[in-house]
């Protein structure tokens, strides 16, 4: 899913369909207005008023898979903690540092702080980062934050507002996976590396957050470079396009400073002539798998979206919503079922998710679909500045989403204990 700064469509011309929505404008702050617009693509299977005390559900205290503390490692198809047993993620993204605000959005209407503990309190046990690399450099500055309620963040780099929101998250209970989801903050690439990008800068800074954050265990992990599409292959060995083979370089190399992380790597938009959503197609893990030297580290995660994104041709067959397991384990989901390594649908999500719509069963019957057969989740979006997809936060952003709860906590797992004070 990809995020924009200001509100626009975006339209490709390529030998296969794929989606456009708009954006929603974000607010004016203080002293700077900050738009929000996602516009993620896909392609076709053919060529052509509740506050931040809202009340979670009690499903999440009732089912395991919060874990232990320590490293986290893999074990066939699960994710396990440092005493053996399954850990299940299930979580949500929220984004910004990849925009040109280089801080979550939100921070113009209400505290860091706020947003933390109410992402908590409605039970979400991970957060995926997004983060684009030019927030690293020093011209990087910074917007949509009103310090009046956030003080403790004047005069911040955006590196360490990150550190903010990563401490605030994990000392709450909460994992976090990092997504190197831009480049820059103009928008995302096909490949790990582009002409503001090389993949040597890639991977140094890839580096340097796995020494940043080495002593945090409920920092969990990479998910190297976020929807590979287009020129992307998967292990044919050409080192410039081969993401497989890029996954496994740049693991390796994290490891050689953290060796605690696990890998997320997420698939490409297709295999062979067939097409499916960017980032969201693994059937290439079946002839070449990414092996670390550090074993059992490897998660492989999907992005997969409904027909308020893009409407496929398979939401509009006899069968919907019946056909979709198949479709799922065929490009991704045969790989938990399989036994050959952990999954994490780390992007899904849509505007609607009660009612007849087939937006809303289909987002239903993949919820059930993942809790079936326990696969990890990162749920797109908290945002509400989510043009495909709204978020769990209204526009006003304080307020649930009960529909959009009241789906995802049918399916949650608990957070970590919560560190002294919070």
């Amino acid at each position: 899913m990809d995020q924009n700064n200001a509100p626009t469509t975006e339209t490709k011309r390529a030998p296969r369909s794929q989606r456009l929505r708009f954006g929603i404008a974000a607010a004016v702050v203080a002293a700077a207005a900050v738009g929000g617009t996602v516009t993620a693509f896909a392609v076709n299977n053919n060529s052509d008023g509740q506050s931040a005390t809202t009340t979670t559900t009690t499903s999440a205290a009732k089912a395991s898979g919060a874990g232990a503390e320590g490293p986290l490692s893999t074990k066939k198809g699960d994710i396990v903690d440092s005493d053996g047993k399954k850990v299940v993620l299930t979580g949500v993204n929220w984004f910004g540092f990849e925009t040109g605000t280089y801080a979550p959005h939100g921070l113009w209407t209400r505290s860091w702080e706020s947003m933390l503990d109410q992402m908590a309190k409605q039970g979400f046990n991970t957060m995926r980062l997004p983060y684009a690399n030019d927030m690293f450099k020093s011209s990087a500055k910074p917007d949509g934050i009103d310090y009046h309620k956030n003080p403790d963040l004047k005069g911040l780099t955006p590196q360490q507002i990150m550190d903010k929101i990563v401490k605030g998250a994990t000392d709450r209970g909460i994992r976090v996976i990092l997504d190197q989801h831009r480049p820059d903050q103009y928008g995302q690439s096909e490949l790990w590396h582009s002409q503001s990008l090389s993949e040597k800068q890639w991977m140094d800074d890839w580096v340097k957050l796995a020494k940043r954050y080495k002593n945090n265990d409920r920092v969990i992990g990479a998910d190297l470079h976020n929807e590979p599409r287009g020129q992307a292959t998967w292990g044919d060995g050409n080192p410039k396009t081969d993401w497989q083979l890029a996954a496994t370089k740049a693991g390796n190399a994290i490891h050689k400073v953290n060796k605690n992380w696990l890998i997320f790597v997420e698939g490409t938009d297709r295999h062979k002539n067939e097409q499916f959503w960017w980032g969201g197609d693994l059937q290439g893990v079946k002839k070449h798998p990414v092996k670390l030297n550090e074993p059992n580290k490897v998660v492989y995660s999907a992005h997969d979206y409904g027909p308020g994104v893009y409407n496929q041709n398979w939401f509009m067959a006899k069968d919907f919503p019946k056909n979709m397991p198949a479709i799922w384990e065929k490009h991704w989901a045969y790989i938990k079922k399989q036994n050959i390594a952990p999954l994490l649908l780390g992007e899904f999500g849509g505007k609607k998710t009660a009612g007849k719509s087939s937006e809303a069963v289909w987002q239903n019957a993949l919820m059930d679909y993942l809790k079936k057969h326990q696969i990890s989740y990162t749920y797109w979006t908290w945002n509400p500045d989510s043009g495909d997809t709204g978020g769990v936060l209204k526009n006003d952003w304080k307020t649930i989403d009960k529909n959009k709860m009241k789906m995802l906590a049918k399916y949650q797992t608990p957070l970590l204990e919560a560190k002294k004070g919070k």
